[in-house]
């Protein structure tokens, strides 16, 4: 098994994340050098297993569970599932997609989000996002699909790493501080989420 792909990037510590709690080690390989050849969309993570090629990293944290039946991660009823792949996916779509403009226009220094009014419009649409998760997890009191740790969690805690690390303005949202507490004892969580920072 071969991944692909930065580690300073965060798809790929969802990976990297997913595949400390499955006691994996797949070769790591940072130069992105064939991602064009693997992936036609020129994007990381790619992973290689054997013969099969997978590309989007939610994609391959699914696969990596199930692989190695890892029910607790990825529940095999089909309705425990589509809790866990509900948020998931909305990590992937809603709530990456409201840090867009903050997050290029000054971390990445990026000219087409160096407008001061499309950064605020992110901050205030990231900040909605994050209220969204901040309110389920004071009603699950634990977790984001409910009691148990899962994948969502994994995915949905790259995301407010990167929301806790970009300099800007945000409010107190206390649920999540402790449910980003709770996961500081998981394996791989200071490596892969934290950016090696305890």
């Amino acid at each position: 098994m071969k991944l692909l792909g930065r580690s300073s990037s965060i798809n790929v510590r969802k990976v990297l994340w997913t595949c400390a709690e499955l006691g994996l080690t797949p070769a790591h390989d940072e130069t992105d050098t064939d991602i064009r050849a693997l992936n036609p969309k020129g994007l990381v993570p790619v992973l290689v297993d054997g013969g099969l090629v997978l590309t989007e990293s939610n994609t391959i944290c699914r696969y990596l569970a199930a692989r190695e039946g890892r029910h607790d991660l990825l529940p095999e009823t089909p309705a425990a599932r589509a809790q866990v792949e509900s948020w998931m996916d909305w990590q992937a779509s809603d709530l990456n997609t409201a840090w867009r403009g903050v997050f290029m226009g000054r971390v990445r220094n990026h000219p087409d989000f160096a407008d001061p009014a499309v950064q605020d419009a992110s901050i205030r649409d990231w900040t909605k996002q994050m209220r969204i998760l901040e309110d389920r997890l004071s009603s699950t009191g634990a977790y984001a699909a409910g009691g148990d740790f899962t994948l969502a969690d994994i995915v949905l805690a790259l995301s407010t790493n990167r929301w806790e690390r970009t300099p800007m303005d945000r409010p107190a949202l206390p649920a999540i501080a402790a449910w980003m507490d709770r996961l500081s004892s998981r394996p791989g969580f200071s490596q892969h989420c934290r950016n090696g920072v305890p």
